[in-house]
C-alpha cells in the first residue's frame, strides 16, 4: 500500500488509466469527477517541456492571461508614484505606495500575492529582494511585472494572469481554474496556457517540445493528456 497518500487519493488514482493519453475535455472531466475536497478545489496543469532549464537560453518564462481566470481572487501591491500610482489605484490595486510601502514589507507584511512597479521604483525595490525573492514576489520584467503601466498589470492580474517558469525538471506548473468551473472553461484555458508555452519556445531547444501534459485537481491523482489534442 502506498503510504504517501490517504484512501481517498487512491481510490480516485485506481480509476485512472495510467497508459492512456485522455483527450483535454475528457481528462478535465476525469479531474472534476474524482475531486472530493470539500473546497473548491484548483485545477493544475502540469506541462513537461523538452528543455534544459540548465541553460539561460532555454529557461521558459513568461506569463499569460486565461480567457476564464483562475477562480481565485488576487491581491496586488504596487509601487509607484504620481500618476502611475493613481492609475493603479483606479484600476484596483489593493495598495499602493513607495516608501511607505517598502517599510511596511520590511516589517512583516505580505498580505499580497502579486507585486508590480514602475521601473522607476525597482532601486527601491530592490532593496526588498531577500524577502520577495524566494516567495515569487518580485516584480520582473519577463513576466511584465515591472511595467510603465501598472494600471493594466493590475487589471491582468485581477483578470487571471498566470506566470509561468520552468523548473529544475523543465515542468511548467500552473493553475487553470478552479473543480467548480465548466469542462469547456477549462479546456480553454489548459488550450490558451500551451498556446503561450509553444510561443515561447526558445530556439536552442531541440526535438519535440511538449514532453507531457498532466491535469489534476489539489487533492487528486494526475490524469495525462494527449499534447497533439492541446496544441
Amino acid at each position: 500500500m502506498d503510504m504517501r497518500h490517504g484512501k481517498a487519493y487512491l481510490a480516485a488514482a485506481e480509476q485512472v488509466d495510467r497508459n492512456r493519453l485522455y483527450d483535454p475535455e475528457e481528462a478535465l472531466s476525469k479531474v472534476k469527477e474524482l475531486a472530493r475536497a470539500r473546497f473548491d478545489e484548483t485545477v493544475e496543469a502540469a506541462v513537461r517541456l523538452g528543455v534544459d532549464p540548465r541553460h539561460a537560453d532555454q529557461m521558459v518564462r513568461g506569463a499569460v492571461v486565461l480567457p476564464h481566470g483562475t477562480g481565485r481572487q488576487v491581491r496586488v501591491a504596487v509601487f509607484a508614484r504620481g500618476d502611475a500610482a493613481k492609475a493603479a489605484q483606479a484600476a484596483g490595486a489593493d495598495v499602493v505606495g513607495d516608501e511607505d510601502l517598502v517599510q511596511r514589507i520590511r516589517e512583516g507584511w505580505l498580505e499580497f500575492d502579486v507585486a508590480v512597479a514602475t521601473p522607476d521604483m525597482m532601486g527601491l525595490v530592490g532593496q526588498l529582494g531577500r524577502i520577495l525573492g524566494p516567495r515569487g514576489l518580485m516584480p520582473n520584467p519577463k513576466s511584465g511585472t515591472v511595467t510603465p503601466e501598472p494600471a493594466r498589470a493590475v487589471q491582468e492580474a485581477k483578470a487571471g494572469r498566470v506566470e509561468y517558469r520552468t523548473d529544475r525538471a523543465g515542468i511548467i506548473h500552473a493553475p487553470i481554474g478552479k473543480v467548480s468551473f465548466p469542462v469547456e472553461a477549462l479546456a480553454e484555458n489548459l488550450r490558451t496556457l500551451v498556446d503561450a508555452l509553444v510561443k515561447a519556445r526558445p530556439e536552442s531547444a531541440k526535438g519535440q517540445y511538449l514532453r507531457s501534459i498532466s491535469v489534476s485537481s489539489t487533492m487528486g491523482p494526475g490524469i495525462r493528456v494527449n499534447p497533439a489534442r492541446v496544441a
